[in-house]
């Protein structure tokens, strides 16, 4: 959310068909997982491909290209989190084409990938996708800002579902995020200009009920992430002004959408904190902090509060690192952020206590240029 926190970098990826490896860390010698980040390039999209190996190192590999157009722009241009998200299951990669305002899916093998459908997202500036079980869900930011819903096939194809199309509560409402509940019940979108974390019952048919706009507990509200133990987290990058001022609350959803805060605007200590991730176990949640080049971890209670994790920030990116968005390997032992000031992906090791190690960082890519969205398996 860099438009909004006064950041002046960012980066895109080398459009080049293979890349070459270059890496402080090791040279992955086999394969057991992959790391994806889109460039989010105006005249062409594309995915640059990552093996990833069992110690956590990435082997850069080949790109492919959406078809779609990205919104290209300088500094975190799409300003949302969930623009190239993998499924459930892992086998399919969702990636949002903002200036074309469509959505590609591809079929994951390895680190491989095959495009299989590029569909439009029925609005203007796709900027997130959500995917549960037989339900894609896509946010479009532009214009009238609105949520589109599809049923998707067994051979990965997206059909539209009918009355799907919802508005959210202003006109632009700086849509950033969506999140399924892990039963499938609620969809919760954030909007960063009215401050609500939207939440919608998802139908029989799925199509969503009514909106219900609940006011996020602290200011400058980004994202929004369920963790598989069903406790909604939403970032916060603080009041104007504010010095380190960023912070993470936790929600419980209830029945009629009303969301409960359960901890609130717990500090991170650092700056333009808009993006998360949690690990497979629900045990940690992570805060790409980008005015600060930190990453801040918390624990997750029984009881879905949260507890900084000694010191709280558990993981430094290079200076000047302008890093994005972040996700966590399918095993829960590493975690990568996009570092769009430095054109790197920075490789962590998640350990037991929460804690990060720096395991290096991976070079290759090309800085301030626009790139959004990593995802990871």
């Amino acid at each position: 959310m860099f438009k909004t926190s006064h950041l002046l970098f960012a980066a895109v990826l080398a459009t080049s068909a293979v890349l070459p490896t270059i890496s402080s860390a090791q040279t992955p010698s086999s394969a057991t997982g992959a790391v994806f980040v889109m460039t989010n390039a105006a005249d062409h999209n594309q995915i640059i491909a990552y093996k990833r190996a069992s110690d956590g190192s990435l082997q850069e590999g080949r790109t492919y290209w959406t078809e779609g157009r990205g919104s290209g722009g300088v500094t975190d241009p799409l300003g949302s989190q969930g623009s190239l998200t993998l499924s459930q299951d892992r086998p399919l990669l969702f990636a949002v084409n903002a200036g074309s305002g469509d959505i590609s899916v591809f079929r994951v093998n390895g680190a491989g990938l095959q495009l299989l459908e590029r569909v439009a997202s029925g609005g203007s500036e796709p900027v997130a996708v959500a995917q549960h079980g037989t339900l894609v869900y896509v946010v479009n930011a532009g214009a009238s800002s609105n949520v589109v819903g599809f049923r998707l096939g067994s051979n990965g194809g997206l059909t539209r579902i009918s009355h799907s199309q919802v508005y959210l509560s202003t006109g632009n409402s700086g849509a950033s995020s969506l999140s399924f509940s892990p039963d499938g019940q609620f969809l919760l979108v954030t909007e960063k200009v009215t401050g609500n974390v939207d939440a919608f019952h998802v139908q029989n048919d799925g199509s969503l009920g009514p909106i219900v706009a609940n006011p996020s507990a602290g200011p400058g509200l980004f994202g929004v992430l369920f963790a598989p133990n069903g406790v909604a987290l939403a970032t916060e990058t603080g009041p104007a002004g504010g010095s380190n001022a960023s912070a993470i609350s936790s929600y419980a959803v209830g029945a009629n959408g009303k969301l409960t805060a359960i901890s609130t605007s717990v500090p991170t200590l650092g700056a333009a904190t808009c993006w998360h991730a949690v690990t497979p176990d629900s045990k940690f949640v992570y805060t790409s902090n980008a005015g600060s080049a930190t990453i801040s971890g918390f624990s997750i209670g029984s009881d879905w509060s949260l507890t900084a994790v000694a010191g709280t920030t558990v993981g430094t990116n290079p200076s000047g690192s302008t890093n994005l968005d972040l996700a966590i390997s399918e095993d829960g032992k590493f975690l990568y952020t996009l570092n769009s000031g430095t054109g790197t992906v920075s490789i962590f090791g998640v350990d037991s206590n929460g804690t990060l190690t720096s395991l290096g960082d991976v070079a290759g890519l090309s800085a301030a240029a626009g790139s959004n969205g990593i995802a990871a398996f």
